[in-house]
């Protein structure tokens, strides 16, 4: 799909310029030469277009977004606020701030700037609405909050440039949906302002640059390439396990690579992982290197810390999520290592741009794949990226509880004409297709509640005035507004304190439900032993016995493989002749599956049902991802219990799903026709527990249910207790309340991929194979290992796995024996 925009590059369309004498003279003092793409970008804002820069990691493009800004205001100094700069990290934002602070300075401009995120205290953010400075750096939340103030109108008249950074990394999501109704206020508060979006990895070109511009002259501009990547698949010893998440085998492995450079930046998928890989890297570190956790459950103290000892050097490694996926910009990164398989292409690619962060440099990364699965979908990675192939890129439908949060912002500023509104929501790109009728029911809902709850009086948030016009009922709902803005709705968390001081960050409440006093876990790098909870805290002392620590499982951490890496990997099963590259392990086990069952074909459903232990299994090779096999995995077992099979489970990964029951399951095809997505869906999606956590995220977003109060902040217990009563109310008296729809929408796009699902049934309909075993496969072994594990456990897979591979070929046993040594 080609852009209507025209792709431009210099010397194409616009005529190159000049730069003024003291950025001429800060570029040659540092050799540099203006490229291609930061001239362009000068071009495109001599004409006040808006753009969409992407350009690789480490090619300047921060700085090609600023420069055009910096120009401006240097040539013409102005009071007040001239340039917004949104990024979807509060880590990013500071980072940014602090790298825009060298050229200012060392030019000597007269151009001030200022940092305002949620961690910004309350003294500067203050001093930043009384003095706008000339270039304001933000978050979308922030800007959100900046927009209700009465005086959004004043403050932002100025406005030039708005700057959106990681645009790839907003516009897929709920916050990208509210970003992009703040857009379109902002654009009809600064009329005059452009937009730039800045990313490196676009696989849709065309809908980002609808997302970011309704303009039908905005220009996409594409940086030149840098150097190419290495990356390479690193196995100690070639070895692959059977299964598992964390690749604990290979730390000794990565501890190597860590001693043989300067710094080293070690990726893994999940904050769990990330707290298991850390506590053996240090069992490993016989030299004490200083080596750090970061995630974003940690304290932001931590955080900060950890960030500013990286930007200065002072680490030789941290172990992070991806709190720092995005943009921060550490030149001396040496090596980036992957644990785990990357789940999608343009992730590992943003990742892999951590390191060297320098264009004419090639970055370095190692992949460590944690199981053999994995091991395929790490070689279907390296191939995309040799390929330039990326994946994601797909443009949020707008939900209807961010905009309910929008309106009530929208009254916040003042009252507002519904009709007017309604033309201004439609603008933004996720909103486009919003109908009148559902614009019409939010306003209600926002105003009075709706049919349902109307009655209440602190629902009722709107009135109208004598001018027809909306406005707040009661001006108070003004500082619940900002203290509940945002779209990430965390599960409910308790803080981690040590004694009764520092505090370590945040742990679920469910898994410290779990707890009994004197259990041990891990938590923030270091092995704690819980005492007691006091309040919202979670009491512990440091522990010394490491026997059995738990391991705090953050839900939704994990991030489902992509379609594309699936249909790669799909593609590699159904090759022999792609096999002979694989180390011999990996071989051993595609042969070994082959002469037990089949392969899985890219156009077919490999199925496979076994006896084991008394019970009857089937496992099904759908390489859907695991939000999709968790919505089948619910269906099948209501479908079997239904039949008189009487299921007793299921177990889901990316690649296959597992269901057992007490009879054997022989009507394959009847299981996975594509009417499981009917009746069955709505009962079991109307029951579950998981819509019900849905619908309490879409009432907190929508302010329905408020987190915090003025002096005070609810627990998580009574959020969702409050949330199950609306919930219930709601689906008796008014079924087609406006959050029960987001609620639905939301989970068919979201935790239950029901769209991916649906074209999975649909292309393996009349395609379905079904082997009958008389054991558990090769294939198989991964799953079933998985099966009952509660958290994450690294490769301590001892007596399951060797029960589970009972009766495998005598090289799998070996290959278990060496595991479990």
């Amino acid at each position: 799909m080609k852009s209507s925009a025209k792709a431009v590059r210099p010397h194409e369309e616009f005529d190159q310029r000049h730069l003024p004498e003291p950025f001429a003279n800060w570029f040659g003092q540092r050799g540099w030469q203006l490229r291609n793409h930061q001239q362009a970008m000068l071009d495109v804002a001599s004409l006040g277009r808006d753009a969409l820069l992407i350009a690789p990691t480490g090619g300047g493009k921060t700085l090609a977004g600023f420069l055009p800004s910096l120009v401006e205001l240097a040539s013409s100094p102005s009071q007040g606020l001239h340039t917004l700069y949104i990024s979807p990290l509060k880590a990013l934002t500071t980072d940014v701030g602090r790298n825009l602070a060298g050229p200012i300075e060392e030019m000597g401009l007269d151009i001030s700037y200022g940092v305002r995120t949620g961690d910004t205290p309350a003294n500067r953010r203050a001093r930043l609405i009384r003095e706008p400075p000339n270039i304001l750096l933000t978050t979308p939340e922030s800007l959100a909050l900046l927009l209700s103030y009465e005086t959004a109108s004043a403050y932002f008249r100025n406005l030039r440039c708005v700057i959106i950074d990681e645009l790839h990394a907003l516009a897929d999501n709920k916050r990208g949906a509210l970003l992009s109704l703040s857009m379109t206020r902002l654009r009809g508060l600064a009329v005059g302002a452009r937009a730039v979006g800045l990313s490196a990895t676009v696989a849709d070109e065309p809908t980002m640059l609808r997302y970011l511009s309704a303009a039908k002259d905005a220009v996409l501009i594409r940086g030149e390439g840098g150097a190419k990547s290495m990356v390479d698949i690193v196995l100690p010893d070639t070895y692959v396990p059977w299964s598992g998440h964390v690749a604990m085998y290979a730390a000794e492995e990565v501890y190597k690579q860590i001693e043989r450079v300067h710094t080293t930046i070690v990726f893994v998928n999940t904050r769990a992982q990330a707290e298991l890989f850390f506590g053996a890297l240090w069992r490993c570190n016989k030299l004490g290197l200083p080596i750090a956790l970061h995630h974003g459950s940690l304290a932001v103290e931590q955080r900060r810390r950890v960030e500013a000892a990286m930007t200065t050097g002072q680490l030789r490694a941290v172990v992070a999520t991806s709190s720092l996926d995005l943009g921060l910009d550490w030149g001396d990164v040496d090596l980036v290592i992957q644990i785990g398989a990357p789940k999608g292409v343009s992730r590992l690619t943003q990742r892999i741009g951590r390191a060297n962060h320098r264009l004419d440099e090639p970055s370095r990364a190692i992949l460590i794949p944690a199981n053999r699965f994995e091991f395929l979908e790490c070689v279907a990675a390296h191939r995309s990226l040799v390929e330039g192939k990326l994946d994601g890129g797909a443009m949020i439908h707008g939900g209807l509880d961010v905009l309910a949060q929008h309106i009530i912002g929208t009254a916040c500023s003042g009252p507002f004409s519904a009709d007017s509104l309604y033309e201004e929501v439609r603008k933004a790109a996720p909103y486009r297709n919003l109908t009148q009728v559902e614009f019409d029911n939010v306003l209600d809902f926002v105003a009075t509640g709706g049919y349902a709850l109307q009655t209440y009086e602190r629902y009722r948030r709107l009135e109208r005035d004598e001018n027809g016009e909306y406005r707040l009922r009661d001006r108070r709902m003004i500082r619940s507004y900002r203290m509940n803005i945002g779209t990430i709705v965390e599960l409910p968390v308790m803080t981690v304190r040590l004694g009764r001081g520092r505090k370590l960050g945040e742990v679920e409440e469910y898994f410290v439900s779990m707890l009994t006093p004197g259990d041990t876990f891990l938590f923030a790098g270091r092995l704690l032993r819980f005492e007691r909870i006091q309040q919202n805290d979670v009491i512990v002392s440091l522990a010394k016995d490491r026997k059995d620590p738990k391991v705090p499982a953050y839900a939704g951490g994990r991030l489902p493989l992509t379609t594309q890496l699936s249909a790669e990997v799909r593609a590699i099963l159904a090759d022999p002749g792609r096999w002979h590259p694989l180390p011999a392990s990996v071989r051993q086990w595609l042969e070994m599956q082959a002469k037990r069952s089949e392969l899985t074909r890219s156009d077919e459903l490999l199925v496979e049902s076994f006896p084991r232990g008394g019970k009857h299994y089937l496992v099904a090779y759908c390489f859907a991802g695991r939000n999709a096999h968790q919505t089948l995995g619910m269906l099948l077992t209501r479908r079997l219990e239904k039949a008189g099979l009487r299921p007793l489970g299921f177990a889901a990964s990316d690649y296959c799903i597992a269901v057992w029951g007490m009879e054997p399951i022989m009507e394959v095809d009847a299981l996975f026709d594509v009417d499981i997505l009917g009746d069955d869906l709505e009962e079991w999606m109307a029951e579950s527990t998981m819509i019900k956590r849905i619908f309490r995220n879409c009432a907190v977003v929508a302010g329905l249910i408020e987190r915090r109060h003025p002096g005070q902040e609810k627990t998580g217990r009574q959020v969702s207790f409050n949330a199950d009563l609306i919930y219930d109310v709601l689906r008796k008296f008014e079924p087609d309340h406006v959050l029960l729809q987001a609620a639905r929408t939301e989970a068919a796009a979201g935790l239950t991929d029901i769209k991916r699902l649906a074209d999975l049934l649909n292309s393996v309909e009349g395609r379905i194979r079904h082997r009958v075993l008389d054991r558990v496969s090769p294939f198989a072994v991964a799953i079933m290992a998985d099966i009952g594990r509660e958290f994450v456990d690294g490769e301590s897979v001892d007596a399951t796995l060797d029960e589970v591979t009972a009766g495998l070929v005598e090289e799998a046993m070996a290959e278990v024996d060496r595991l479990e040594a």
